[in-house]
């Protein structure tokens, strides 16, 4: 079998990937710039590396790369973040042995900056936020004291590269022009890059994830999420199994037709009160919840491999629903952050605390700390306790 190296390995995503290819007897190596990570320290990784700051020092993360890859006899490289990913992407003809399962760095560039995928949406008829375009901070399309607020303020693109490094974008919020004004002026992710103003939409976020082969789809997946860190929203640390709602799907399948897509990606909508979706991302790499997936019933790396083999993958879109994943460390963040909250009530706070003791445990499963793998949770743990000492 092929050998993998998996990038990134202090992600939850790159734990439940080499999980995943472990199980299925994947010789694998894992990689990142910390001194340990989770994926490192599970019993499924042959050995763990550190790498360069792919952010502080991407071309000696490029050749720290590459050497591995010739030291290792690695074939398949599966990196979990963005920036990774577009970094290798962009020095692929210099690495002709290896297979990055990514469909080309203009693709993938054309989806992940943001202002451009909405253009896109736009013209495909998907529906999006109002949405008004700049060219940076100083060439504003329409006066801030005109808008609606809050107001969101969103770089196209998540990495920035300035200066040789590259630069971690956010999406801001703000309540007033005054706000807005001064997050244009003191976020230098607005300073000299396309961003974007869009009005706020109330709701919830949904996604739909996927696998294509060369432009053919052959799984989806969805869930929802039951619990957020912070509380009001965040990142997942419950969420379901569930069925992929028949309109985002639509939706979604319309963009990565569209683009040829190649690889695994989450589309991602803004669902309003009233049920209306709006086009939010796309993410053009796996996703924070991939464990759940590979519990319900879709593979998603194993799949993913097969197809970086040349094998053919049949399309098979069915999974278990109401199968639930718990982040426990995540979860107890949650918890924290919901009782020292004054917004919460009293009966608000006591059904938090019910409810992060009764995890339904026919239908749960923690995605860390899992009995045939434990020396991740132990990892984990190690840096949270590590993390509030500090």
């Amino acid at each position: 079998m092929k050998k993998v190296l998996v990038l990134d390995a202090n992600q939850r995503s790159a734990l439940a990937a080499s999980r995943s290819l472990g199980r299925h007897r994947v010789p694998l190596i894992t990689a990142d710039e910390c001194p340990a990570a989770l994926a490192g320290s599970s019993r499924y990784s042959l050995k763990y590396y550190i790498y360069p700051s792919p952010q502080q020092e991407p071309a000696a993360f490029i050749t720290a790369i590459a050497e591995l890859c010739k030291q290792e006899a690695i074939k398949i490289i599966m990196p979990m973040t963005e920036l990774t990913a577009a970094l290798l992407l962009a020095e692929r003809d210099n690495l002709p042995e290896i297979t990055l399962p990514f469909a080309g760095i203009a693709t993938v560039n054309s989806l992940a900056d943001k202002c451009s995928l909405m253009r896109l949406a736009e013209s495909l008829d998907i529906p999006v936020p109002k949405t008004w375009y700049a060219e940076n901070a100083g060439e504003l399309p329409v006066a801030l004291d005109t808008l609606d607020y809050p107001l969101v303020l969103k770089p196209g693109k998540s990495w920035l590269e300035h200066g040789g490094k590259w630069l971690h974008t956010s999406v801001r919020i703000a309540s007033s022009s005054a706000e807005a004004e001064d997050l244009l002026n003191s976020d230098p992710a607005f300073a000299a890059d396309p961003f974007m103003l869009q009005e706020y939409l109330p709701g919830k976020g949904e996604g739909v994830f996927t696998l294509y082969n060369s432009g053919k789809s052959l799984a989806f997946f969805a869930h929802q999420r039951l619990r957020e860190k912070p509380p009001r929203g965040g990142v997942s640390v419950l969420s379901e199994s569930r069925m992929v709602d028949p309109e985002l799907l639509s939706y979604s399948r319309k963009l990565l037709d569209h683009a040829n897509w190649h690889g695994v990606a989450m589309v991602e909508f803004r669902v309003t009160p009233e049920g209306k979706p709006y086009l939010m991302e796309i993410n053009t790499r796996f996703w924070g919840s991939l464990q759940l997936a590979i519990d319900a019933g879709v593979d998603f790396p194993w799949l993913l491999y097969q197809l970086s083999c040349g094998k053919t993958i049949d399309s098979d879109t069915s999974y278990q629903t109401g199968k639930r994943l718990r982040w426990f460390l995540g979860d107890l963040d949650s918890l924290y952050l919901t009782l020292r909250d004054d917004d919460y009530s009293a009966m608000e706070k006591l059904r938090s605390v019910i409810n992060f003791l009764v995890p339904h445990p026919l239908i749960t499963r923690h995605e860390v700390n899992r009995l045939g793998d434990i020396n991740p949770f132990f990892q984990e743990l190690k840096q949270y306790i590590k993390d509030l000492s500090s």
